[in-house]
C-alpha cells in the first residue's frame, strides 16, 4: 500500500529544500571564499577603533553566528585587540577581549537558537512527525536542558555553529540555552583570548604551526570528559524517556 504524504509533509518540503540548500552555501563558504583573510583583515581594522573596535567585534559575532561563519579567529582576534589597548596588563586585555568574545557569542548564538525555533521549527517538526525516537529524546532534553546545553558547549565534539540552530530544534527553554551557553563557553573562550593576546601577530595566533600550550591541553582534556558525559547522559536519558514514551502509548 503507498504510504499517503500528508499536507504537511507537503507544505513542509520546497522550504526544507531551500534550508538545505542554504545551510550547504553557508557551510562550504568558509572552504571556497577566503573568508580566513577577510576576517584577519576586519580584525585589524578595528585595532584602530580603540574599545570601540571591541564592541564592534562583538556585534559582529552575533552576525558571523547567525550566518554560520568560523568564530574562533574572531576570538583570537578579542585577545589580539585587548593586547593592543593594554599592552602591559595581560588581566586587562583577558578581561576586555574575554567580555567582547564572550558577549558576541553568546547573543550570537542565542540569535541563531530563536532562528531555529521559529523559522526551521515548523519544517523539521514536518520531518519527524511520528518519530516517537525523536520525540522522547527532545523530552528528555527539555528536562535536562541546562545540563544537556552545558556540557555540549564544554565539548569540541559538537560544532558550535550548526548546534545552535539544532538546539533551537528541541525543547530546551531559552533561559537554560542562554546560561549554560554562556557558561560552558567561557573556558574555550578565555584559552581562544589568552592566545590572541600572547600572538606576536593575528597570522601567527590562527597560522595552526605552532605547539599547543599546556592550557589548550587542560581545555581539551575537558572538552574530552564532557563529550563522555554528553553521550553517556544523552542515551541513558533519551532512553528512559522512550521507554516512558512507549509505555504511555500502550496504556
Amino acid at each position: 500500500m503507498k504510504k499517503e504524504v500528508s499536507p504537511a509533509n507537503k507544505s513542509a518540503t520546497p522550504r526544507l529544500i531551500v534550508a538545505a540548500i542554504l545551510v550547504a552555501a553557508l557551510l562550504s563558504a568558509p572552504l571556497v571564499l577566503p573568508v580566513k583573510i577577510w576576517f584577519l583583515q576586519f580584525l585589524e581594522l578595528l585595532r584602530g577603533f580603540g574599545v570601540g573596535g571591541l564592541i564592534l567585534l562583538a556585534l559582529f559575532y552575533i552576525v558571523a553566528c547567525v550566518l554560520m561563519l568560523p568564530g574562533s579567529i574572531l576570538t583570537l582576534g578579542a585577545g589580539f585587540i585587548g593586547a593592543t589597548l593594554w599592552p602591559d596588563n595581560l588581566a586587562m586585555a583577558l578581561l576586555g577581549g574575554g567580555l567582547a568574545a564572550s558577549t558576541g557569542a553568546t547573543l550570537g548564538a542565542t540569535a541563531a537558537f530563536v532562528l531555529g525555533r521559529t523559522v526551521l521549527r515548523d519544517v523539521a517538526a514536518a520531518r519527524i512527525e511520528g518519530n516517537p525516537k525523536f520525540r522522547a529524546l527532545d523530552e528528555a532534553i527539555a528536562k535536562n536542558g541546562f545540563k544537556m546545553v552545558f556540557l555540549v558547549r564544554l565539548s569540541p565534539a559538537f560544532p558550535f555553529n550548526l548546534l545552535n540552530y539544532a538546539l533551537g530544534l528541541t525543547k530546551v527553554s531559552l533561559r537554560d540555552y542562554f546560561l549554560a551557553s554562556w557558561i560552558g563557553m567561557i573556558p574555550g573562550a578565555l584559552l581562544y583570548v589568552y592566545l590572541g593576546a600572547t600572538a606576536q601577530s593575528l597570522a601567527a595566533a590562527t597560522g595552526g604551526t605552532r605547539e599547543k600550550t599546556p592550557q589548550e591541553y587542560f581545555v581539551l582534556a575537558l572538552g574530552l570528559v564532557a563529550t563522555i558525559l554528553v553521550v553517556w547522559f544523552v542515551t541513558r536519558t533519551a532512553k528512559r524517556a522512550f521507554n516512558e514514551a512507549v509505555v504511555d502509548e500502550d496504556s
